[in-house]
C-alpha cells in the first residue's frame, strides 16, 4: 500500500475538488489513480469522497493500491450453480471467495469466474483521467447487483446481460420487493425469540474496516434487520435473520448490537475458546425473488454449509438444546 498526506496551507483560498487539488500538487498523483486505486481518504480524521471541497488548513491522508490490473481477466474457478438461465445465473458461492474485483483482491473473485464460465472476453479496465468513479466501479463488477463478504457464504444472483443487470438492481434498492434470509451461529442468548433491529449505522472512525450500530443520530445510513432464534446451546444461539436493507457489515453489526455477535467474526467478536479456529458462520441460506418476465416468486435454497454441521455437531454433544420462550 502507498500512502499520501498533505496539510493544506492556510492561506489557500479556492474551492476545488480533492482529487483536482491532489492532482495539482507536485508530489500528488494523477486522477486517475486517485479513482482506481483509492483505499480510504481521511480528511481532519474523517471518510471523504474525492468530490471533496477542500478548505485551508485540512489534514488529508490518502491510501491507495499501485499494482491495479489493466485487464479482468477470466479465470478457471469452478462454481457451485444453482440455476440459470438466458438472464441469471444464481451461484452458492463459497465462504473466502470476493464478489468482484477491488483493492487488495484483483483476482480470483466470483467477476473472475462468470466471465469465464458465462464465455466473455477480459474487461479492460478504466484509468482515464476523466472518467467517473462510478464509471470505474462498476467496469470492474459485470453483472453483480448484490454483494456478500467474503467470508460470508451462500446464495447471490447475478445479471447476463445489461436489461437483467437494471432490472434486478431496481429490486435491490427497494429490498421490500425480495427476500433475503440468512442463518448464523451466535455467541450469546438474544433477549427475545423475535425482534426487529432499526438503527443507523456508520463507519468506526477508530477502525476504517468496521461499522457501529447506532440510535442516538441520524448520521450514516438507515439498516432493519429482522431475527429469530431457532434454539439455543449452552450460550451459543442458532438464529434465522432477513434483512430489509442492505447495507455494508449489516447482519455482523446488528448481531453484535444485540449482544450476540457472530462466532468466527473476526471483526466484530472475540475469538471464543471453545471454537478458537471457528470462520465466520454466515451464510446466506435463502433468497425469494421475482425473475425477469415473471409475475411469480421464484425461491432458491443452498445446503447447509459443512462448517455449520461441524460447529453444530459439538453443540448438540455438549449442550441440551433450548427453545425461547415466544414473546407475548
Amino acid at each position: 500500500m502507498a500512502f499520501f498526506s498533505n496539510k493544506v496551507p492556510t492561506e489557500y483560498s479556492k474551492s476545488e475538488r480533492l482529487d483536482k487539488y491532489i492532482s495539482g500538487l507536485s508530489n500528488g498523483m494523477n486522477r486517475s489513480k486517485l479513482k482506481s486505486g483509492v483505499v480510504s481518504i481521511l480528511v481532519n480524521g474523517k471518510n471523504q469522497k474525492v468530490s471533496y471541497k477542500v478548505k485551508a488548513g485540512d489534514q488529508i491522508d490518502i491510501q491507495w493500491e499501485e499494482n491495479i490490473p489493466d485487464n479482468i481477466e477470466p479465470q478457471d474457478i469452478p462454481l457451485d450453480i444453482i440455476y440459470e438461465d438466458d438472464n441469471v445465473c444464481v451461484v452458492d458461492k463459497k465462504q473466502g471467495m470476493v464478489t468482484h474485483p477491488a483493492c487488495g483482491n484483483w483476482d480470483g473473485t466470483l467477476v473472475n469466474a462468470l466471465l469465464y464460465h458465462w464465455g466473455r472476453q477480459a474487461i479492460k479496465e478504466i484509468k482515464e483521467s476523466d472518467a467517473s468513479t462510478d464509471k470505474i466501479l462498476a467496469n470492474r463488477r459485470p453483472g453483480i447487483v448484490h454483494r456478500l463478504d467474503k467470508e460470508t457464504s451462500g446464495i447471490i444472483i447475478t445479471a447476463k446481460n445489461r436489461p437483467t443487470e437494471e432490472y434486478l438492481a431496481g429490486l435491490f434498492r427497494n429490498h421490500r420487493k425480495i427476500k433475503k434470509e440468512y442463518i448464523c451461529i451466535c455467541m450469546g442468548r438474544p433477549q427475545h425469540q423475535h425482534g426487529k433491529i432499526k438503527t443507523q449505522i456508520v463507519r468506526d472512525m477508530r477502525d476504517r474496516k468496521k461499522f457501529r450500530a447506532v440510535t442516538d443520530t441520524e448520521d450514516g445510513k438507515y439498516a432493519e434487520t429482522h431475527y429469530s432464534c431457532i434454539a439455543c446451546y449452552g450460550e451459543y444461539s442458532l438464529m434465522r435473520v432477513r434483512i430489509v436493507t442492505g447495507r455494508t457489515h449489516q447482519i455482523r453489526v446488528h448481531m453484535k448490537f444485540l449482544n450476540c455477535p457472530i462466532l468466527g467474526d473476526g471483526l466484530y467478536a472475540k475469538a471464543d475458546k471453545k471454537f478458537p479456529d471457528a470462520t465466520l458462520m454466515l451464510n446466506a441460506h435463502k433468497l425469494t425473488i421475482k425473475l425477469p418476465g415473471s409475475n411469480e416468486y421464484s425461491e432458491f435454497k443452498n445446503k447447509t454449509p459443512e462448517r455449520f454441521l461441524k460447529i453444530m455437531k459439538v453443540l448438540h454433544r455438549d449442550f441440551s438444546k433450548v427453545i425461547l420462550p415466544k414473546d407475548r
